[in-house]
């Protein structure tokens, strides 16, 4: 080996040395930062189911193009790829929640997270856009577990105080998905759209075996994985049966906020509710069809915005694939900021004393979105949209966490499972409707191409207000439910242990 070979050879060593030692150094402090191994081990892992979620989602529209000269079809077909698989997944997290509240749930994730690589794997073998659509209709009936599973595990494994700031994180996973999907997956597809959903797949197998290996929490809202370094759970969080009611349950009892009594429901009761009863429950509680419909204004937007989003910043500020695909990575970083953003203000809100932090946070958000979204629509150059783009979608981004962790304040936590997939439902319909009706309207009543797709998404930004003004509706009727909610948690502090079995 010659001596200019020899430095090389040194160089390339420093420098991987280098990589490790940073590498194990960031390992360190986002441990550190989410208070242990174990506690890490988890949010990494629900982070990523999320992920390959939005990575999925995403990569439909990042391929579309592709989609569309490979399988002869249009707009409104892409529209239709992510509908049908949207509106079978609203259906499927019905029984899903239901055994989110009654089984193991890393076992059925696990399971079913299987099948979600089984059904790229398929997706890629498609040979014509009815072999496809029929992919999508299984993937979105397996994937439908993602969203009861989730939440009733965060509600069991994390103190309600964190919530918000461990949601953040979480989410996170899904924004980094949905990235991957375009950023990646989606110059993939630039060479073989059947490639990127085979990239997307192998992923799933390790995650179904890691899921499987974490350890269940116990039932209750107990916050069984405590912080290593964070702080301890706040003075008057624990019951007599070690469950925790929440900081703004605590802040309403100490307001003397009156429950609605038709509404209180204990442990035992709750947890014998069937699945009609349980809906009808979760759907009287006002400030919870508040947060569901406000959820899913913004997932609506969201959700066409990841299948035509990459198409749309093609022709609207004629720029390449590449670039585009390197745009909505930029836009994507500012959604990830705001997750992180959200979550953490909610909760810092809430322990100084404001009790509706946890609306108020996503309320101011969603108002800043839809204003911001304005000029980066219209405008032609990609530099100037950039601060527009990011802008909103930080604070689209901020608004989830916050509603998510609102949630569980003014729900028992016996019925987050099925709560949250009765959620599932409404938003995932907004999200399969979506796709759907952005090409539709982008094609037939705007005349497609770049126009179209431009006064399309004007029009839908409409949602986006919609969803600022029911939260702000909600902040009047937040206070009482999570009155109500406190009142359940103190009526009969038994919170039976589900057995393994498959009953709805």
């Amino acid at each position: 080996m010659s001596a200019d070979e020899s430095r090389t050879a040194r160089v390339l060593t420093d420098m991987a040395a280098l990589g490790s030692a940073a590498a194990s150094a960031f390992s360190r402090r986002v441990t550190v930062a989410l208070g242990g191994e174990e506690r890490t081990r988890v949010i990494v892992v629900l982070a990523a189911i999320l992920g390959l979620s939005g990575a999925d989602a995403a990569t439909v529209g990042a391929s579309a193009s592709e989609l569309r000269a490979g399988l002869h079809i249009t707009n409104t077909d892409i529209g239709l790829l992510v509908a049908v698989s949207s509106l079978v997944g609203a259906v499927a997290s019905l029984p899903f929640g239901v055994l989110a509240d009654r089984v193991r749930r890393t076992r059925v994730l696990g399971a079913t997270i299987v099948l979600w690589g089984g059904a790229m794997l398929w997706s890629a073998t498609a040979s014509n856009f009815t072999d496809l659509l029929w992919t999508r209709l299984f993937l979105g009936a397996v994937t439908a577990s993602a969203g009861p599973m989730v939440a009733s595990l965060v509600g069991d494994w994390f103190g309600s105080w964190e919530r918000g700031r461990i949601y953040g994180v979480i989410l996170a996973g899904e924004y980094l998905g949905a990235g991957v999907g375009f950023a990646v997956t989606g110059n993939i597809a630039a060479l073989s759209w059947r490639a990127a959903f085979v990239i997307l797949a192998l992923p799933a197998f390790a995650l179904a075996l890691v899921v499987m290996r974490l350890r269940e929490p116990e039932r209750g809202g107990k916050g069984v994985l405590a912080s290593d370094h964070g702080p301890a759970p706040p003075e008057g969080a624990l019951e007599e049966d070690g469950s925790q009611a929440t900081d703004a349950q605590r802040l309403a009892r100490e307001r003397g906020l009156t429950p609605d009594s038709e509404l209180v429901v204990g442990p035992a009761e709750a947890r014998r509710m069937g699945l009609v009863r349980a809906t009808k429950y979760v759907l009287k509680v006002r400030t919870n069809v508040v947060l569901i419909a406000a959820s899913a204004c913004g997932y609506y937007f969201l959700a066409g915005l990841q299948t035509f989003g990459l198409e749309f910043s093609k022709e609207q500020y004629g720029i390449d694939q590449a670039l585009a695909s390197t745009l909505l990575l930029v836009v994507g970083a500012g959604a990830l900021a705001g997750v992180l953003f959200g979550g953490a203000v909610g909760d810092w809100l809430l322990k100084r004393g404001v009790l509706s932090s946890r609306v108020l946070t996503p309320a101011v958000a969603s108002a800043l979105t839809a204003i911001l979204f304005v000029p980066a629509i219209f405008t032609r150059g990609a530099v100037t949209a950039v601060p527009y783009l990011v802008a909103a979608a930080f604070f689209l981004g901020a608004q989830n966490p916050p509603l998510d962790a609102a949630r569980l304040d003014i729900m028992p936590p016996l019925l987050w499972g099925r709560a949250e997939a009765v959620r599932t439902l409404l938003r995932s319909l907004a999200m399969a409707l979506a796709p759907l009706l952005f090409g539709a309207v982008s094609d037939y009543v705007f005349g497609g191409g770049r126009s179209g797709l431009q006064w399309t998404f004007a029009i839908m930004i409409l949602p986006l207000g919609g969803s600022a003004w029911l939260l702000f509706k909600g902040l009047r009727t937040y206070p009482a439910d999570v009155a109500t909610a406190a009142a359940g948690a103190q009526s009969a502090p038994d919170y039976p242990q589900p057995r393994d079995h498959w009953g709805l």
